[in-house]
């Protein structure tokens, strides 16, 4: 499949036949990944589909840096190279999420920072996925990370230091899926929804008896996506044959090393930056899936862990959100009351402890953040405030949330 046929088949909805008449489901190729959206009654489906369609074309306009014309682009474009800087008003909606990229900063001690979009763009991952070029010279050293605390933003007002592009893709697909259950539900009130954006799953409403049956998985495939030019995946161990859990309530992301994969230099590439190092993390799991409150906060954790590496089982222990991690050979360890067999209930804590604000999360136990930032300044630990922001997303169905 050719990447314009790709491109072509972005808003067209395929049909699941799931062999029963009370459950709809549908999938599309989305946000460079895939969507997929679960519910019933089935016949409210078309209803649920329109829904999500909205939130996913506002969330791709508000923070796609993908698109030269998204509301973030817009926003780095006006501070990339300039001296000193530079400050915008942005729409509610951005602002919600790079206020949750900021709290999982916070809350992650800086493992998780939205300002590793250079650092990114200088591996080659600086264009959609299946657009990357094929295999090319590595460059001489990592891009500076001017770290998370750099980032203001008052209200709806975002300053960025100078040469500072923003990623939000630790957070984004998360607040996604959480938006678009949330408006969903309003939908079917009397029914339920699931919403999957590349394996990160939000569910609102009513779920199933016993809850929605989900398949964790080492890698999450895209719909239809074919492999970006040049792509070689890496030399690992036999995938797990993976699990299926059940989620009544709450969320569940997985982030994973073998995703997205490119060539630079003779080396395989993957998208999860370490802020410390600027470079591919280099930990022990290649795939982490956690549950949590909400998605956005699941998303930040599963990517966190990926970084941390070996501290990643106690912390997520400490923070109480149940978690199945996979070694880069193949090995599962499960933590935090994750079900040890097939068809066990997740049960994710109801409350987020993701929570926004300047200065450390009382009682987060966050993690231990980069003491210096590839190539740039002081990161999480040192005095320097971070710039106050609204709260994340702590809604349940038909709770207010910004466009």
């Amino acid at each position: 499949m050719t990447a314009t046929r790709y491109l072509a088949m972005q808003r067209t909805w395929r049909l699941i036949d799931t062999g029963t008449k009370t459950l709809g489901i549908a999938e599309r190729a989305a946000l460079g990944t895939s969507a997929r959206v679960a519910a019933w009654p089935a016949h409210q489906l078309a209803r649920v589909l329109a829904v999500v369609d909205t939130e996913l074309a506002l969330l791709d306009q508000q923070a796609s840096r993908f698109r030269p014309d998204s509301e973030i682009s817009a926003a780095c474009r006006g501070v990339c190279g300039t001296q000193g800087g530079g400050s915008r008003i942005v729409s509610e909606g951005l602002a919600e999420a790079i206020a949750v990229a900021l709290a999982a900063a916070r809350w992650t001690g800086g493992l998780v920072d939205p300002t590793v979009g250079n650092a990114l763009c200088s591996l080659g991952y600086d264009r959609d996925f299946v657009a990357i070029r094929g295999d090319e010279a590595m460059p001489r050293g990592p891009a500076r990370v001017p770290g998370w605390q750099s980032v203001r933003l008052d209200g709806r007002r975002l300053r960025l230091a100078a040469d500072t592009r923003l990623d939000l893709g630790a957070t984004a697909k998360g607040l996604g899926a959480d938006r678009a259950a949330s408006e969903a539900a309003l939908a079917v009130p009397a029914g339920g929804v699931l919403v999957s954006l590349g394996g990160d799953i939000a569910v609102a409403g009513e779920a199933p008896v016993g809850g929605w049956p989900v398949l964790v998985a080492d890698e999450p495939e895209p719909v239809g996506q074919p492999p970006a030019s040049g792509c070689r995946p890496a030399q690992f161990p036999p995938r797990s044959r993976g699990q299926v859990v059940r989620l009544a309530t709450g969320a569940l992301a997985t982030s994973s090393i073998l995703c997205r994969q490119w060539r630079r230099g003779g080396r395989t590439l993957h998208h999860i930056v370490d802020p410390r190092t600027g470079l591919p993390a280099a930990g022990p799991w290649r795939t982490a899936s956690v549950a949590a409150a909400n998605c956005a906060q699941a998303n930040a954790a599963s990517t966190a862990a990926i970084i941390a590496g070996n501290q990643a089982p106690a912390w997520l222990a400490a923070q109480g959100l149940p978690a199945r991690l996979v070694a880069r050979d193949g090995s599962v360890r499960l933590v935090g009351g994750w079900p040890a067999t097939d068809e066990g209930l997740l049960e994710p804590p109801e409350t987020c402890r993701m929570a926004a604000g300047p200065g450390p999360v009382p009682g987060s136990g966050a993690l231990p953040g980069p003491t210096v930032v590839a190539g740039g300044r002081p990161a999480p630990g040192s005095r320097q405030r971070a710039g106050r922001t609204p709260p994340g997303p702590r809604r349940s169905p038909g709770a207010r949330r910004w466009r």
